[in-house]
């Protein structure tokens, strides 16, 4: 997570959706399973005891049940991952948001960002939220730049919230004081597009 997602250009990048036969896809849900844990013990590395994770292959299975999980390729090669769900009438919420290593520094995790922006402007909500979680008393490196970065492509935090208030299931794994910084952005700016009209874009699987 060093390097600047916006770098390089993102015409070769694809995203979409997962299709719901994905659940039947298992190779690719440990591929989805390994890459986003390797990224978040990457970049937070420090925040979480020995024996927590980012997600696993059952919550996967679960999100991609539920066709909120989109998936960036490259040359039909998978190059990253983000989750994205609507948490009310008006809002949209992105996560988990992962590029694989070989593909870092094109622009992939602005290509997710931007599909995951699209795809609620177009089931009608208004606003993106994403949540960030940071040490309390010291600069985390990952958190500084994604702080930048988020804030570059039009976030702005509107309030901050702690482990046991936003996510109590979590507390006991937290390794360091943390607390979670909430961005939102509107969508005022986004444009219909003709995904709705087209019954959207899916993928089954992938190499």
């Amino acid at each position: 997570m060093s390097r600047n997602p916006d770098d390089g250009v993102s015409a070769a990048i694809a995203v979409a959706l997962l299709d719901r036969t994905a659940v039947c896809d298992i190779d690719l849900i440990e591929r989805l399973t390994a890459l986003i844990n390797g990224v978040y013990a990457t970049a937070e590395n420090g925040l979480w005891r020995p024996q927590a994770v980012r997600t696993s292959a059952s919550e996967l299975t679960e999100l991609i049940n539920l066709e909120q999980i989109a998936v960036a390729t490259v040359g039909g090669q998978l190059a990253g991952a983000i989750h994205v769900q609507a948490l009310s009438d008006i809002t949209g919420e992105f996560g988990m948001l992962a590029a694989t290593p070989e593909h870092r520094g094109i622009g992939v995790g602005r290509a997710l960002i931007d599909f995951a922006e699209q795809h609620c402007a177009d089931d009608g909500l208004q606003v993106m939220q994403l949540e960030l979680l940071v040490p309390s008393s010291w600069r985390h490196p990952s958190k500084v730049f994604l702080d930048d970065w988020y804030r570059r492509l039009g976030y702005r935090v509107i309030r901050t919230a702690s482990v046991e208030d936003l996510h109590p299931a979590l507390a006991p794994l937290i390794a360091t004081p943390c607390q979670f910084v909430i961005y939102q952005k509107a969508l005022d700016g986004k444009v219909t597009s003709e995904r709705q009209e087209r019954g959207g874009s899916r993928l089954s699987g992938l190499r």
